[in-house]
């Protein structure tokens, strides 16, 4: 706390923890100057509180509004009609640290309950599901299964298509494909736990969809290089996303893979790093030279001295992991727009993905090899990047058989 926050204010019981408060401020990064304004607001906050003579039950969401509209006369020579929207964000944040130590109760109680609960620890128990996935999946859900009352047992063959045709009229063929894909897994829990009867899974519809059908989307290997080569290292920026993009280009890691790399994944004696993939298997690949200069680089020089445990992280305070994979695909798009790729065929990271595995076929990599490098569970899915392999495709083809009769 400031000279000025002990003259002015008088916080009371939350005088303590206003310290810890900032410490822990300062050690995601933020400037002096936003920890004062953060310490000042919190103290503000605190101030009102002892006036009011509010108790440790009271400093819920319902006290931060009486706060935030409150006609401020404050000791320390305020005069407002109420405080602003950002001396308002800065108490909750204030709020969300005393509930992480344990000062006060959690406010969660008051927010509505995670729907399907079971069915989402079943999918990451039993199943092996990411958690992105189980998000999307109770999400249309959620939106789904109202329609179908609280009784699952009375589920019938007739009703359960029903309640599919219904709900997904008039939306997008990739959406119907998400709610009948959901509502399946969702079927099989419910079995699996005698809620209704076995094999109701086989009664949803199929939405038409021709897999694998369409060309792999890739870059020709010299247009990648530029792309890397795009990344400006004399800034920490330009350091991190290269380190990025030559994992995404030289081992076709999903963005994924790429977010949720630790430090302890990393064996540089071996020069190899571990990958948990889809259906948390974990994987050991060989790190390549240029992408293990370029992650060390950033390591070393790039990398806010943070105690969070996962390598690639945000560059400006508070710093913190990426939260989505989306984060590495804008990556991506922004190292092509610097790049001047003209019409990509796509834009995210698993541009790089298809380009890494369509340049190891044409290069003379087996399928095998290729598989195993993408963790495909299928040698269907790696024999889709040969379509694009016109030299390999030639020596196969058949000559039309001319002159057959009919």
């Amino acid at each position: 706390m400031t000279k000025q926050h002990s003259t002015f204010m008088q916080p009371g019981a939350l005088a303590k923890h206003l310290a810890g408060f900032t410490q822990e401020l300062e050690s995601v990064g933020y400037a002096q100057l936003t920890v004062a304004g953060y310490s000042m607001s919190a103290a503000h906050f605190a101030e009102w509180a002892r006036r009011r003579d509010q108790g440790e039950a009271d400093w819920s969401a319902d006290a931060i509004d009486r706060f935030a509209r409150h006609r401020c006369c404050c000791f320390g020579g305020r005069r407002w009609h109420r405080v602003s929207g950002k001396y308002v964000r800065r108490v909750r944040r204030f709020i969300h640290y005393l509930e992480r130590q344990g000062v006060i109760a959690s406010c969660a109680e008051a927010q509505p309950v995670a729907p399907l609960p079971e069915f989402s620890d079943w999918l990451a128990l039993h199943r092996g599901v990411s958690a992105r996935t189980i998000e999307r999946y109770v999400g249309a859900l959620s939106r789904l299964l109202p329609a179908a009352g609280e009784d699952r047992t009375t589920f019938t063959a007739l009703r359960v298509r029903q309640l599919v045709l219904s709900h997904v009229r008039g939306h997008s063929t990739s959406y119907a494909r998400c709610v009948v894909t959901a509502l399946r897994v969702y079927l099989r829990f419910l079995a699996s736990q005698g809620h209704c009867p076995a094999g109701l899974d086989r009664s949803i519809p199929t939405i038409p969809q021709w897999r694998l059908s369409a060309l792999p989307r890739y870059l020709p290997a010299d247009e990648i290089e530029r792309v890397v080569a795009a990344c400006d290292i004399a800034t920490p920026v330009g350091v991190r996303d290269r380190a990025v993009l030559l994992l995404l280009a030289r081992l076709g890691l999903r963005a994924g893979d790429v977010v949720k790399l630790g430090l302890a994944d990393i064996d540089w004696h071996a020069a190899t790093l571990k990958v948990c993939g889809k259906g948390r298997r974990d994987v050991r690949l060989p790190l390549p030279q240029d992408a293990g200069d370029a992650v060390l680089a950033y390591l070393q020089h790039a990398r806010p001295r943070v105690a969070i445990d996962r390598v690639f992280l945000c560059l400006r305070a508070p710093y913190r992991p990426f939260r989505r994979s989306g984060t590495i695909s804008s990556i991506v798009s922004a190292a092509l727009h610097r790049a001047g790729v003209c019409q990509p065929p796509s834009r995210g990271a698993n541009l790089l993905r298809h380009s890494a595995a369509t340049a190891l076929l044409r290069a003379g990599a087996s399928l095998d090899a290729v598989s195993s490098l993408l963790r495909h569970r299928s040698l269907d899915m790696t024999a889709h990047y040969a379509k694009v392999d016109v030299a390999m495709l030639t020596s196969v083809a058949q000559p039309w058989p001319e002159g057959v009769p009919c």
